[in-house]
């Protein structure tokens, strides 16, 4: 369905991983359709953040803390008495997961706990999106549906599929019922985007090669991924959300949000359309063998389809370009106009009229700790 600007307009919204990627990318959209949005999040990896550089610190209410530590969490939230939440916060690199294992099962899992467990108390909450991953399926060639096995070979994939079981306890438990929140999963594919710098992911990787003059290396050219632009998945999160708010029983549950089945493209195809957009660079193909990730991943998602009306708008080959396309703007310091371009142009794409600039929002703080109370 196209998102209503209507409904999120003056609609209080809090947000985890609010400087991370697709944090980042979710905050612009909100605040475009005016949305009073407060941020979670550790201190960004980059300085300055993509956040930064795009003004949100000061169109945003963004808060300094760690989901592990529940107190804290629990202060920034009812500052915000939130109606909708956003919980993308997470340690999201399945390398990083093999060297902090241990860290990584306490952000994703206990992490996802606390947001869920204080998110109840909350007296103005509609709905909660918890956002988990692609990788919490038990292994297979076939298109994963939201019904088959959940799994996880390493850590990473592992931390997810509990986030989901941590997902399903408290929605039966806690959030049907009197209240009826709504409270639902989504398990997006490999997102792309301009503005992502982060460790060990492709698109990222090609950039640093070519601004260093250096080859990129690609190891594993067959992989198989549901690659999407981060417009296409943020507006399956916002869809969810509006749907949930209004309809809480019906559709809590967890869905897919990837491209078409069939159209997914090997990491090779991505790349080469990444170096022929950029017009520079060099592929050195290195196969390696065995990886701990599956070679094949795709998503089934015809769930959203027929509950939520979400398709996706932007086809495999124009999510490159237009990833790449900001990364340039972004290699030649113009700043970030582009990345509101791109959203108000994604947002035309669903028949989406501009709405009324919304009204200056009090005063903000740029981000800060929020102190424990």
């Amino acid at each position: 369905m196209a998102i209503d600007p209507s409904f999120w307009n003056g609609r209080r919204v809090f947000l985890t991983g609010h400087n991370g990627f697709k944090g980042t990318w979710l905050a612009a959209w909100l605040v475009e359709m005016g949305a009073d949005v407060t941020g979670y999040s550790l201190a960004p990896r980059l300085n300055p953040s993509l956040y930064a550089m795009a003004g949100l610190d000061r169109r945003t209410r963004g808060l300094t803390g760690d989901i592990r530590e529940r107190h804290t969490l629990a202060a920034a939230m009812r500052l915000s008495d939130p109606e909708i939440i956003f919980h993308l916060a997470a340690q999201p690199f399945v390398r990083s997961s093999l060297k902090d294992p241990r860290g990584t099962f306490e952000t994703n899992v206990m992490g996802t706990v606390n947001v869920l467990d204080v998110a109840r108390a909350m007296p103005s909450l509609k709905a909660v999106v918890a956002v988990t991953s692609d990788k919490c399926y038990e292994r297979t060639n076939k298109p994963c549906r939201e019904r088959d096995p959940l799994g996880g070979s390493e850590p990473y994939g592992a931390s997810k599929a509990a986030c989901e079981h941590v997902v399903s306890a408290y929605r039966n438990c806690f959030y049907s019922g009197a209240r009826d929140i709504g409270l639902a999963s989504a398990r997006a594919g490999n997102v792309i985007g301009g503005g992502d710098f982060g460790p060990h992911r492709l698109l990222p990787d090609i950039i640093r090669a070519v601004a260093s003059s250096k080859p990129v290396v690609i190891r594993h050219p067959t992989s198989v991924r549901p690659w999407q632009h981060v417009l296409d998945a943020l507006s399956g999160y916002l869809d969810l959300a509006e749907a949930l708010a209004k309809n809480p029983a019906a559709l809590s549950d967890a869905y897919n949000f990837g491209p078409p089945n069939g159209a997914e493209w090997t990491v090779r195809e991505v790349a080469e359309a990444a170096i022929s957009r950029l017009g520079r660079g060099e592929l050195l193909i290195e196969p390696v063998d065995g990886s701990i990730e599956a070679s094949v991943l795709r998503l089934h998602s015809q769930r959203a389809r027929e509950r939520l009306g979400w398709k996706p708008q932007l086809a495999i080959s124009r999510a490159v370009r237009l990833a790449i396309d900001g990364y340039e703007q972004l290699l030649k310091g113009a700043g970030t106009i582009w990345m509101f371009q791109q959203i108000e142009e994604y947002r035309a794409l669903q028949g989406v009229k501009r709405p009324r600039p919304p009204q200056p929002m009090a005063a903000r703080a740029r981000d800060h700790v929020v102190a424990l109370s």
